[in-house]
């Protein structure tokens, strides 16, 4: 797990945030708060979104990348006289350790989803917060190409850079983001 005591390496000022604002009104490739549904969401519905993935970093860590070196962390018993449950009970433990580790550390974009799929998100915010995450992202680093995910995953970035921007991009949402409740598109 990665310490959250690192001071950010990137500031997100709100001349970023303008910028970003600038960015989003030149023509973003499709509308910045309507989700995949064709319903726009809040600022303040991506806001909370992406407060609660700063909470879910914060309390159950934040890595980079997840590792891809293939090797189990427990080893894979090779016995010809395992009965069929045995064998069963051990491939469940072996997935579960490798694929659903509790209180595992998350990537960004492994939190952002996380809580799109609970109470404080849905698919749209995460969605939009995407696009939001990717328009700051663009307006730091002054490439209209920049996304949000690559940028988090730079082998320097740090949990607190992550949290910078995840922060910046809240206070975007709130200051630039529709007001009122989610309603349905045109």
């Amino acid at each position: 797990m990665t310490s959250t005591t690192t001071t950010p390496t990137a500031v997100f000022t709100d001349e970023t945030l303008s910028r970003a604002d600038k960015l989003a009104a030149e023509g973003f490739y499709q509308p910045v708060w309507l989700g995949p549904s064709g319903e726009e969401s809040s600022g303040e519905a991506v806001a909370r979104h992406l407060e609660a993935t700063i909470a879910l970093l914060d309390k159950d860590g934040w890595i980079r990348a997840y590792s891809t070196t293939g090797q189990p962390t427990s080893p894979i018993p090779d016995d010809d006289t395992m009965t069929v449950k045995a064998m069963v009970q051990t491939l469940l433990r072996l997935f579960r350790e490798e694929t659903v580790p509790a209180g595992s550390a998350r990537t960004m974009p492994t939190a952002l989803r996380q809580v799109g799929e609970g109470e404080h998100g849905d698919t749209d915010t995460y969605a939009v917060a995407l696009r939001v995450l990717d328009l700051v992202v663009r307006a730091h680093t002054g490439f209209k190409e920049a996304q949000a995910i690559s940028w988090s995953e730079r082998n320097a970035r740090t949990h607190a850079d992550i949290t910078a921007l995840l922060t910046a991009g809240a206070r975007f949402a709130r200051a630039h983001g529709p007001a009122g409740q989610s309603t349905q598109a045109a």
